[in-house]
């Protein structure tokens, strides 16, 4: 074996140093210890979007339908006005009723002059104290007919008013039942309008009503994608069961479930979630940890006598920044994380 020389001696002493380092930075890079821990075992099923409210526009009154101003989908406040009503009867009463009015103020204005001579010829003795007072009750009796016969106007002016069909409440307009120039009585539903917030109306097996529980997490998956892919993707909404049904229908639970921002979907419409069923145990790492070579997942293990990247299989976990671990990691392991 021949002698090293200054060179060979160099380059091994360096590689000797880097070897060490390489060791020393191994120990003292962060680590996560894999432990099993118990979460909600999430179960892929599907929610309806259902309304808190669905109220009905009704007409008070009978008639034509003169006007529409709503389709469906229109959004509407409390008291805005969505079709019109019109009875052409209650305009001949209207007219009617003026022209007995106006008689009866004729007819008051000649008391009330029969009533003022009265009061001047009585002082001199040209009339019996009989005649005078019949003059005031005359006035008087017309003066409550004209009173009556006013009510009654304004009663007619309210039924012409109530033709008028307003919303209920503020929200969206589901339906609409009847279009301009169709006959409606007294008390039809004109459209049907969506009240209040959305929420989701779940229906599980009855295998599963033991293990529901108030407050549970639930994970909306977004519009066209798979319940059961990228549980824990950022984009989907979470929410809570905020209310479970005592009575089981043909085999079937229900439950109400909470999730904010519900204002762009359908009402009825059928959308994919993961409700929570029971508990199972999981090893959960990181996400950040796992390093994708050749399409394979690794993860670095801090083991005695050095690190090793091993080999896993994973999927994916309601938890954010986590993912869990199916197979290569045993429980105890510290796996070297960023």
């Amino acid at each position: 074996m021949g002698k090293r020389g200054p060179v060979s001696l160099l380059v091994n002493g360096l590689a000797a140093f880097a070897f060490c380092a390489a060791l020393s930075g191994a120990a003292q890079a962060e680590s996560f210890v894999v432990e099993k821990r118990k979460v909600a075992d999430m179960k892929a099923m599907f929610g309806q979007v259902e309304s808190r409210d669905i109220v009905p526009a009704r007409t008070r009154i009978g008639g034509t339908l003169a006007s529409r101003s709503v389709d469906e989908g229109a959004q509407v406040k409390a008291g805005d006005v969505i079709a019109t009503v019109e009875d052409e009867k209650l305009a001949l009463q209207a007219q009617s009723l003026d022209g007995q009015l106006k008689a009866l103020q004729s007819q008051l204005d000649n008391a009330n002059d029969a009533l003022k001579r009265a009061e001047d010829l009585l002082p001199r003795g040209f009339i019996t104290k009989a005649a005078y007072d019949q003059a005031k009750t005359n006035v008087d009796v017309l003066q409550h007919q004209v009173e009556a016969m006013r009510s009654q106007r304004a009663v007619v002016s309210q039924q012409m008013s109530e033709g008028d069909v307003r919303a209920p409440k503020d929200g969206r307009v589901l339906t609409v039942s009847v279009v301009p120039g169709s006959v409606v009585l007294p008390g039809e539903a004109i459209a049907r309008i969506a009240a209040g917030s959305l929420f989701l109306r779940l229906s599980l097996p009855e295998r599963h009503a033991a293990l529901l529980k108030l407050g549970s997490q639930v994970i909306l998956t977004p519009r066209g994608q798979d319940a059961g892919v990228e549980i824990g993707a950022a984009a989907q909404r979470q929410g809570r069961i905020v209310k479970i049904y005592p009575e089981i229908e043909n085999g079937r639970v229900l439950a109400d479930a909470e999730v904010e921002h519900l204002g762009d979907y359908f009402v009825g419409e059928r959308v994919q979630i993961m409700a929570p069923v029971g508990e199972r145990e999981v090893m959960l790492i990181p996400r950040s940890a796992v390093t994708t070579r050749s399409g394979v997942d690794y993860v670095r293990v801090l083991r005695a006598e050095g690190p090793l990247d091993v080999a896993i299989v994973y999927a994916d976990s309601a938890e954010p920044g986590m993912i869990e671990v199916l197979t290569g990691l045993a429980p105890g392991d510290k796996v070297q994380t960023p």
